[in-house]
């Protein structure tokens, strides 16, 4: 009979530990996941979007690759043409997604970007209720309809009453990259559920990287600089390597032990907070500033975005942020 109590304890103690580890991991991926823009738009100075892609996705695969040709021959599916072809679907748009939120950061600054990309949780589960019919009981929920009319409102908001960031209003060529960059990362978490599920995070971000950089260096040589890391110099390459093996691939295994030991829906409604960082970080380094318009209609943007979060389906549930 003794021994009930101390086991029932012991149990106790586990979990909190378990907890307090998934919070400190939930917390690192919000304040890791608050500089990807600012990183960007700084490097944006010295690389052009193919190159800078190329090569953070380059070193973002190699950080992750050893980890995951551990797994391939530790357990699990063989690495063969089925599971390539499996893991190019989604690396397709986020070779999109990669190249034109860059190209995003030439309109807007880091901060507004960073919030407008947050509409990208109501776009996922849209595009979930298209590719995964029964899952559309979504559409039916309150929190979900008003969730999405408050987000796009904000959206809108956030991009017009922009004070004069370059030169004033974001242009439409402006609004259709940002947009056409907050589709793909939505249509890329939708269709990276099958080969997750298939071979595990780890093995499944690492062969998408590898690809996403395979698809990017062809595109770098035809349109970029391929030679830009010979002239950027040793800073500006350093800040690159930082930013792509804490932006791309600590903050991803980070994020899966905090959806592990926390679970999905309060790791993905903390990450929220995240573009709160994004602002400070870029009025404190970059003079990015924001008007009061800008301010309410992010808030009513960070909250639809909420409400949507609410009732999200499974499939959006596995998908991760702001790679």
């Amino acid at each position: 009979m003794p021994s009930v109590p101390a086991l029932s304890t012991g149990s106790s103690t586990e979990n909190a530990r378990r907890r307090s580890e998934g919070y400190a991991a939930v917390f690192a991926t919000i304040v890791i996941w608050a500089t990807p823009s600012l990183f960007q738009f700084y490097l944006n100075r010295y690389y052009d979007p193919f190159a800078q892609n190329f090569y953070r996705y380059s070193v973002g695969c190699l950080a992750i690759l050893p980890f995951a040709i551990h797994r391939f021959r530790k357990s699990g599916p063989r690495l063969d043409l089925a599971v390539v072809g499996a893991c190019l679907v989604p690396a397709v748009p986020n070779v999109i997604h990669q190249v034109t939120q860059t190209l995003s950061l030439y309109y807007m600054g880091p901060g507004v970007y960073a919030i407008f990309t947050r509409s990208s949780v109501i776009m996922t589960a849209l595009l979930a209720l298209v590719f995964f019919p029964e899952e559309r009981w979504v559409v039916r929920q309150w929190q979900f309809q008003v969730g999405t009319l408050l987000g796009l409102f904000g959206a809108v908001g956030v991009f017009w009453f922009q004070p004069g960031w370059a030169a004033g209003h974001v242009p439409l060529a402006g609004l259709g990259i940002a947009f056409t960059a907050t589709f793909c990362w939505a249509l890329y978490g939708v269709l990276v559920k099958r080969p997750s599920a298939r071979l595990g995070t780890i093995r499944s971000f690492g062969l998408i990287s590898f690809l996403t950089s395979a698809m990017l260096g062809p595109l770098t040589w035809a349109f970029g600089k391929i030679d830009t890391p010979l002239h950027a110099g040793a800073h500006v390459n350093g800040i690159l390597v930082i930013s792509a093996v804490t932006c791309i691939s600590l903050a991803h295994v980070l994020y899966y032990v905090a959806i592990r030991e926390i679970g999905v829906a309060l790791s993905q409604t903390l990450q929220l907070l995240s573009p709160v960082g994004a602002i400070l970080l870029s009025a404190w380094i970059f003079g990015e500033r924001f008007s009061l318009g800008q301010f309410w209609s992010a808030t009513i943007l960070l909250f639809g975005a909420f409400l949507a979060t609410r009732v999200k389906p499974a499939a959006v549930l596995e998908t991760a942020e702001n790679i």
